[in-house]
């Protein structure tokens, strides 16, 4: 059987052959790898998509390391992503002046004594270890332009701004031929981010994993591509197979930013147990919840929802509430109370059955979008 062509604009824009990137997911605050590896980003690349690494759990030195190293790995094109918050909470537990890494039984100390009781609690009940893994001032608490400029000093394909509005620095990047993305959750974004400059925008709907909104994907696509208007929209939230590419493709969007998909595959870096809980999932069996980041974030159903929900405590301002998070994912992990671990995840978490590799992935959700924009819509149009 001759090889699927699907081509968009994003394609000629992107010099890729099919019009998917997997969603930008990386390692944690810790350091643990727990999102979209190097070997991820370059399988999905290899495969003929664009392959994004998270690099917002990466300290700067390792941020430059990896992108050095997916460059050694491929010539294809491929990008970064980073959070850029228009506030960080630099006060107490992650002051950007700290050393690289820090303890996190020292970390624990300097956050509201409630929650720092709140945790000890949780231990004593359920008999969890006192882990004390190293907390690391990655690419979004330590000063987040160094990150930027170290993006646009490899001259990164693309950059992506998971948080945020990256136009104050499109010039930079286009100067040394990069191209900008933004993701946004409503049509307002939208239209701020096209007026700052940027290349492409990720619309992100309800149902997607990670940091989300409250829009879902199906009302929120129209609007944003009206809305950003020129500029190209991409869709995000609730894709995970050929049907969902072609969906989006006919609502007008130019491709598709695909991630719990990715995350459950041999080379997504998700934890075992994670993977796991995406597979014997439904379309039910995620949560949003402010108790990961301190912003609203989607991820995999579990104990620890139900415990944090219980706590009667407010969240911490985005990133502290990470050490709280953190500091009980390790001991639940160590404890092997896997109730209670769960990761980033969307709601298309209840289509996927089987772990598979990247390139298949990608090339089934390929023939199926384009079996569907070929023979099946036609039939819908009549004279």
């Amino acid at each position: 059987m001759s090889k699927r062509i699907l081509r968009t604009a994003l394609c000629d824009m992107l010099g890729i052959e099919y019009p998917v990137l997997s969603a930008g997911m990386g390692p944690t605050l810790i350091g643990e790898n727990t999102g979209a590896p190097v070997e991820l980003v370059v399988a999905v690349s290899e495969a003929g998509g664009l392959g994004v690494l998270g690099g917002s759990g990466f300290t700067v030195d390792e941020l430059r390391g990896a992108i050095r190293e997916i460059k050694a790995k491929t010539d294809k094109p491929f990008g970064v992503d980073l959070l850029l918050p228009k506030s960080l909470d630099m006060d107490g537990a992650l002051d950007a002046q700290r050393a690289d890494e820090i303890p996190l039984s020292v970390v624990l100390k300097s956050i509201p004594r409630p929650h720092q009781e709140w945790i000890e609690k949780v231990r004593a009940e359920l008999g969890l270890p006192n882990v004390n893994v190293m907390i690391k001032t990655n690419t979004t608490t330590r000063r987040p332009r160094e990150s930027i400029d170290v993006c646009i000093e490899e001259r990164v394909p693309l950059f992506c701004a998971g948080l945020g509005n990256p136009g104050f620095m499109v010039e930079h990047a286009h100067a040394v031929g990069m191209k900008v993305l933004g993701i946004t959750g409503n049509a307002k974004n939208a239209r701020r981010m096209a007026q700052s400059g940027v290349d492409l925008i990720v619309a992100q709907g309800h149902e997607g994993g990670g940091h989300t909104g409250r829009i879902g994907t199906m009302a929120l696509l129209p609007q944003a591509i009206d809305a950003a208007a020129p500029v190209p929209v991409l869709a995000a939230g609730g894709i995970g197979d050929g049907r969902g590419l072609a969906a989006a493709l006919a609502m007008g969007c130019v491709g598709a930013w695909v991630g719990t998909r990715f995350l459950a595959t041999e080379e997504g870096g998700a934890l075992d147990v994670n993977k796991e809980r995406i597979l014997r999932s439904t379309d039910e069996d995620t949560r949003v919840s402010t108790a990961y980041t301190g912003k609203t974030l989607r991820a995999s159903l579990n104990e620890f929802h139900r415990l944090w929900d219980s706590s009667g405590l407010e969240p911490l301002p985005f990133p502290t509430q990470i050490v709280i998070s953190s500091a009980l994912l390790w001991s639940f992990v160590e404890a092997h109370k896997t109730d209670y671990v769960g990761g980033l995840a969307g709601q298309i978490s209840g289509l996927i059955k089987e772990i598979k590799p990247a390139r298949q992935v990608l090339e089934e959700m390929v023939e199926e979008a384009a079996e569907i924009i070929k023979k099946k819509l036609p039939t819908y149009v009549t004279s």
